[in-house]
């Protein structure tokens, strides 16, 4: 179960520094324009500070273990990510954008797969 938290992490991580560093890196009209309609619902300093919470989220998944410094973050990180996945689920579902909403779905059972097992049985 081990290995396989591992690969979920970085899976998770890998997807949330990618989309993390684009919210935070593009412009919010580019952004929108590109599919992510639910930015123009939001400030630009939101929509960066949903990017760089992303991003903290994706090293705190993997980089606490993997240098054994305070890896209690590591199901800190996967919760506060699945907390992210269900705010964005709730935005998505208030535009109306339900393919989206599964996505986030998703995306919040691994985050929680990952804190349950990192708190729980399989913690470091």
């Amino acid at each position: 179960m081990n290995v396989t938290l591992w690969i979920i992490a970085s899976i998770l991580a890998v997807a949330f520094l990618l989309a993390g560093l684009m919210k935070a890196g593009r412009p919010k009209e580019k952004l929108a324009a590109s599919g992510m309609a639910w930015a123009d619902d939001f400030s630009t300093g939101a929509v960066k500070g949903i990017g760089a919470v992303e991003v903290l989220g994706a090293l705190g998944l993997v980089l606490p273990a993997a240098f054994d410094i305070a890896p209690i973050l590591v199901p800190l990180a996967a919760t506060g990510l699945a907390i992210t996945m269900l705010g964005a689920a709730v935005v998505h579902g208030r535009r109306k954008e339900n393919q989206m909403i599964g996505v986030n779905v998703v995306l919040l059972v691994l985050a929680a797969v990952v804190a349950w097992g990192r708190f729980g049985p399989y913690a470091f």
